[in-house]
């Protein structure tokens, strides 16, 4: 049994984009918009600043107050957007309810939607043009490449049905050749679809839901979610003691995708500065 080890395969990649840096006449620029005080934003927020630091990217992390009107934050992204050292900009989800998320996202320009959630992205990566894809799926291809699995043909169930991440995973894996399948919280019968899987991504913000009854034998699992139970404990969506010695491969949590999704923004934001320089 294989585990997939996000952590380590997100330093390699920035180590790599930190020598590519250093060849380029000015630094890629990122900015960072969080609005409000939610914990685990800043978090987030804070890991990807660090990040940006540590490649040698410009960062600029932009705090706006959680009663900021919705225009106002539409002039902020307009200001980046014109901004000429600006290369990528990310607005951290979720959004305070008065803001409406889809119209954040589609202000951002294509070029520098280095989350690659707008629809001009999400639609090449549909026809399998993509210039800029989503961070999360784009992370998990990147981690199933290490352990040299052939998708092609083979039978994938996705769990979770998210614009960030079910949605643009099943095109990832469907551009990659396989069967995939997507499961919601209104699917039926899901062990039946999840134990015929080679693959199984799961990605639906449940702790430890997948059992190691919904999983076959010497398949591959990508554990998603990061869920804070009663205990306090973090756990993925994977029950991972249980799972771990049925299957091929295994991404843990922390320490697997979470990584990766931070790595991949990175690589993002170099593919913006090169279509922009």
């Amino acid at each position: 049994m294989d585990i997939i080890d996000g952590k380590e395969l997100a330093r390699q990649i920035r180590q790599q984009i930190k020598k590519e840096v250093e060849t380029f006449s000015r630094p890629p620029g990122l900015a960072v918009i969080l609005v409000g005080d939610d914990p685990a934003s800043q978090v987030y927020v804070k890991n990807k600043t660090n990040a940006c630091v540590e490649v040698g990217f410009y960062s600029d992390q932009i705090h706006k107050s959680s009663n900021i009107t919705q225009e106002e934050l539409l002039s902020e992204i307009k200001r980046l957007n014109e901004n000429k050292i600006i290369d990528g900009i990310l607005v951290q989800l979720p959004l305070p309810e008065h803001i409406n998320e889809k119209a954040i996202i589609e202000a951002i320009i294509p070029e520098k939607d280095v989350d690659g959630f707008s629809s001009e992205n999400i639609g090449k990566l549909m026809q399998n043009k993509s210039f800029i894809r989503p961070c999360t799926p784009k992370g998990i291809m990147n981690m199933l490449s290490t352990i040299d699995i052939d998708l092609n043909g083979k039978d994938c169930v996705v769990i979770g049905a998210s614009n960030i991440v079910g949605r643009p995973m099943a095109m990832e894996l469907l551009n990659a050749g396989a069967t995939v399948t997507i499961c919601h919280k209104l699917t039926k019968n899901i062990t039946a679809k999840t134990n015929n899987a080679d693959v199984v991504i799961a990605a639906a913000g449940v702790g430890n839901l997948v059992k190691k009854d919904w999983v076959k034998q010497n398949s591959v699992v990508i554990d998603v979610g990061i869920n804070r139970m009663d205990d306090g404990k973090i756990v993925g969506d994977v029950d991972f003691e249980s799972v771990k010695d049925k299957v091929s491969a295994i991404s843990p949590v922390p320490g697997g995708v979470g990584p990766m999704t931070i790595a991949t923004l990175l690589e993002n934001t170099v593919i913006a500065y090169k279509s922009r320089v």
